[in-house]
């Protein structure tokens, strides 16, 4: 299949990222839930371009947080993605898109101890598809102030993953990573909390994506990412807003900017709905090759192409110079105490014009995504 997801965070990071960057910001996460929460999703996702339908995925997912005995907790999901459609072998050209379907399950599950001021979490990630295996281990911890209104954030992450593809461009090629974490919370008002994480990632190994045209990338890389989080509760209106910022840089050489706002708005008989906005851009990675072909040669090679060379490069659209936005919005209904539905429709579309600062990469047809989550919630 194609390797679409293999430049998505590693399951290390996301189990980190996960125990950490709490929905919410909850100022006390490491305090037990007092009930458990089993939640049942469904998300359809589709990309489009003009001229070609490109990935569909149906992915249908369960997960649970249950507390036990007064001073631990257990959760876990369980995730399955159907996929099917097409990817560009490079750029945004139509034809020659390699098509595929596949199916990736997913599961993970953690373990936390609570202490009288902090907690410490152990957790473990599996994911498979039929030519990539990921697994991963997480430990996590939080450290209180006597007052409860700061709350330090630590973790260290590893995950190791198998990539055998189906066209045999390689066989049995792995690629490792490690993750760091540091953050802390603070409660700086009674309206108001905030949040700022900082994460370094290493990993080796590799990282191109045999689907891909000419595509080489390093052996390895290092990652890095400042997230920052404030949430604000309105007293009038009862509602909350939530903003967030994020910037990335790796030894790649793509620098990102990503800024989020959403608000949380509680209505009458149980009703609650959440708009949300997010914009990101990114320059490109410093071996991304624009669609300006070989003279010679012509499309996809790039200018200058040598045959056998090992030099870097990549047509890969994700690594492009772009801006993106992403518009968004969740209602949900409290049916009782213990049942929740809930729905969420978000709408995404990148261009290489949208990039701030600086014109982006040129000759890219626009990226288009919508997606629709449907989801019931259990408490007891």
């Amino acid at each position: 299949m194609n390797t679409e997801k293999t430049d998505l965070p590693p399951l290390g990071n996301a189990l980190l990222a996960a125990a950490l960057l709490l929905p919410g910001l909850a100022a006390h996460a490491e305090e037990p839930p007092e009930r458990s929460t089993l939640s049942l999703k469904y998300l359809r996702y589709e990309e489009s371009q003009s001229g070609l339908e490109r990935i569909h995925v149906d992915s249908p997912s369960v997960s649970l947080v249950t507390p036990i005995a007064g001073q631990w907790s257990l959760s876990g999901s369980l995730t399955s993605d159907h996929v099917s459609g097409a990817s560009p072998r490079y750029h945004t050209a139509v034809s020659g898109a390699s098509r595929m379907k596949d199916t990736r399950r997913a599961g993970d599950i953690a373990v936390t101890r609570y202490l009288p001021r902090g907690s410490v979490t152990v957790g473990a990630a599996y994911s498979t598809e039929h030519d990539y295996v990921s697994r991963a281990l997480s430990l996590t911890g939080t450290v209180s102030s006597e007052d409860k209104n700061t709350t330090w954030s630590f973790g260290v992450g590893g995950s190791d993953d198998a990539i055998d593809p189906v066209n045999k461009i390689v066989s049995s090629e792995s690629r490792q990573s490690v993750n760091l974490m540091l953050g802390v919370t603070q409660v700086l008002t009674p309206r108001d909390l905030a949040q700022l994480t900082l994460t370094r990632t290493h990993g080796h190994g590799y990282f191109s994506d045999p689907y891909k045209a000419f595509d080489n990338r390093p052996r390895e890389r290092n990652q890095n990412t400042l997230l920052a989080r404030w949430n604000h509760h309105h007293e009038g209106s009862g509602g909350a807003s939530r903003l967030s910022y994020r910037y990335y840089n790796d030894s790649y050489g793509i620098r990102a900017h990503t800024l989020g706002a959403e608000y949380v708005q509680p209505l009458a008989q149980g009703w609650r709905v959440t708009p949300s906005v997010r914009y990101h851009t990114q320059r490109a990675a410093s071996f991304y090759y624009d669609p300006v072909y070989d003279a010679a040669l012509g499309q996809p090679f790039p200018p200058g192409y040598v045959f056998g060379s090992t030099r870097f490069s990549s047509a890969d659209q994700r690594l492009s110079g772009f801006g993106a936005v992403t518009l968004g919005i969740k209602v949900a209904k409290e049916l009782s105490r213990d049942w929740t539905v809930d729905v969420k429709v978000e709408a995404y579309q990148q261009r290489g014009a949208w990039r701030a600062v600086d014109s982006g990469s040129p000759g890219l047809d626009a990226l288009r995504a919508r997606s629709i989550q449907l989801g019931l919630t259990r408490q007891w």
